[in-house]
């Protein structure tokens, strides 16, 4: 099976190149990227196994959808006192803790170092942990909990140390 990071690389790789179709076997899971239709689709090779389709972040047209209202709204101090943002590296679902029972990771005003594990991720049934990269403290949160993100799109934006 195939792990997150390989995905990403081939999903960059392809989306770095000219190629507009690619397909990719190994261990009995097959990966077809095709450019033009906008989707990735992940087949295992036993017919049984549900099919997986998930959309090709770099021609996937954003749609722009409004988002609630944030509880952490932006203020004129948060919107020019930041340097850094945190992005998101996959399509997935954001959670903000890593059960709804606890507390948020960080939450504005927080500092945070690079390996500082800021929220999840999840992509296809995967909990993948997002870190800070950067020293620094959190200004404001741009996406709601539970809110589907993008590959590339803004999480948190820091003030760096």
């Amino acid at each position: 099976m195939l792990k997150v990071q390989e995905i990403r690389e081939l999903i960059k790789l392809i989306d770095e190149s000219s190629i507009d179709e690619f397909t990719y076997e190994t261990n009995g899971t097959k990966v077809s990227m095709k450019k033009n239709e906008g989707e990735v689709v992940t087949r295992p090779a036993v017919a049984e196994t549900p099919v997986i389709e998930q959309p090709t972040p770099s021609v996937q047209p954003r749609q722009e959808t409004p988002a609630p209202a944030m509880e952490e709204a932006p203020t004129e101090t948060s919107a020019a006192n930041w340097d850094k943002e945190i992005v998101s590296p996959m399509v997935g679902t954001f959670y903000e803790s890593p059960s709804p029972e606890d507390a948020p990771y960080v939450k504005a005003g927080d500092s945070v170092k690079a390996d500082s594990v800021v929220c999840i991720v999840e992509a296809m049934k995967l909990f993948n942990e997002i870190e800070a990269e950067v020293d620094g403290e959190i200004v404001e949160r741009l996406v709601e909990n539970g809110q589907l993100v993008e590959y590339g799109q803004p999480l948190f934006r820091v003030k760096s140390k």
